[in-house]
């Protein structure tokens, strides 16, 4: 029995199984690679992706990147890693987040009996305000992560036709 030369899913998975649209989006991946590197030219690469989306099964999958050496493969990254990457910069948010929330808290805590203390309400006040301007930084910044994360691989989006100004030389 002859052994395939790539481990893709489209190989691994086995000959008359469907393939997903994300085995599809991989060995299109891989293709883009082998383009970059210099194995394909683009003639070949056009055909092959046309190929690819045409594609039913794991062995039609398999077919189009059998001459594809395993070393292109393997320098993809798995998308499984690229979304954990990108779930990274939402966590990374939320923790910074929380710290700044505690460190004004902490501010607020402080300024309370300090002002108890002192009979000075502008202390209080001043820590208050601090606190809800900590509240808004952290509300955008987790936001902003969300907003990137939901917008991660996708293309800005183009006007309709027919919208936006004409421009006349």
């Amino acid at each position: 029995m002859a052994e395939l030369q790539n481990q893709t899913p489209a190989a691994a998975g086995g000959g008359h199984l469907r393939a997903s649209h994300a085995d599809r989006e991989q060995v299109i991946d891989v293709l883009k690679a082998a383009f970059v590197q210099g194995m394909l030219a683009k003639d070949e690469f056009d055909l092959r992706v046309g190929q690819t989306l045409a594609s039913r099964t794991y062995a039609d999958l398999a077919a189009v990147t059998a001459d594809i050496p395993a070393a292109v493969t393997a320098a993809q990254p798995p998308r499984a890693l690229a979304r954990a990457q990108a779930g990274l910069t939402m966590h990374r948010a939320v923790a910074w987040s929380a710290c700044l929330m505690l460190a004004a808290a902490l501010g607020v805590v402080v300024a309370w009996v300090a002002a108890v203390g002192t009979g000075n309400v502008s202390i209080f006040d001043s820590a208050a305000f601090a606190f809800i301007g900590a509240t808004v930084a952290s509300g955008t910044m987790i936001i902003e992560a969300r907003d990137q994360q939901r917008s991660r691989g996708q293309l800005p989006a183009r006007p309709a036709p027919g919208a936006g100004p004409v421009l006349r030389p």
